[in-house]
């Protein structure tokens, strides 16, 4: 009789410039996940790309490589968890990363302890944010919904996702596929990946026609 296979262990995919801080994260998970490391945020999105780990702590320095690394493994590996780790609380980076996707946003000085339970909470899909900002993801999430879907007459209501809708409206106020990408931190081939998209939710073939049906003014009522 065959003996049982030992069950699949949790791949975290470690992204930080620190060698400290990426030998503290995974100390404090390897009694029970696999772990890998990178040091930058090209290499963050290459491993998550190709390896697709359940879970990526972005623990990178800068905010502008944290959310540029989540946005496009948010786009790409959608089904990876993505938790971001900072020295502070910044409200405003917190609320981008969760448009772009991430799960979690917490500090750097989080107890090692605690990290396994975070983890195991974030791929059951509960949130992983500090108490202070619960308010604010609550806020966001009941205006997520109203903020991403458009009434076409003719075709009803329309939704997107978080990255196809801020990616209309930069469409809509004339930037172009460079500038999309710079503004929203992701490659240009992802841009023309979600304006594709877009265009085919709303059965149109260019993105001028993608303009024109959403900027389209209501016809007023038949007069009674």
């Amino acid at each position: 009789m065959n003996a049982a296979a030992p069950p699949r262990r949790t791949h975290v995919l470690i992204a930080a410039e620190r060698l400290p801080t990426r030998v503290g994260l995974r100390l404090a998970l390897d009694a029970e996940a696999r772990c890998t490391e990178v040091s930058d945020a090209d290499s963050a999105v290459n491993a998550a790309v190709r390896d697709h780990p359940d879970v990526c702590l972005l623990g990178l320095d800068a905010s502008a490589q944290r959310l540029r690394a989540v946005n496009e493994i948010a786009s790409r590996v959608p089904s990876t968890v993505l938790i971001l780790l900072a020295d502070h609380v910044d409200e405003e980076e917190f609320l981008a990363a969760v448009r772009a996707g991430a799960s979690g946003y917490l500090t750097h000085n989080l107890d090692p302890a605690r990290l396994p339970h975070v983890v195991r909470g974030a791929l059951r899909g509960e949130p992983a944010v500090p108490r202070q900002l619960v308010s604010r993801l609550l806020e966001e999430l009941r205006t997520r919904e109203r903020r991403r879907s458009v009434v076409v007459e003719g075709k009803g209501r329309i939704a997107f996702t978080t990255r196809e809708w801020e990616a209309v409206e930069l469409l809509l106020r004339g930037a172009t596929t460079s500038e999309i990408a710079l503004e929203l931190g992701v490659a240009q081939v992802t841009v023309r990946r979600h304006l594709g998209s877009v265009e085919g939710k709303l059965g149109v073939a260019t993105r001028a026609e993608v303009v024109e049906l959403l900027t389209k003014e209501p016809e007023p009522p038949a007069p009674a």
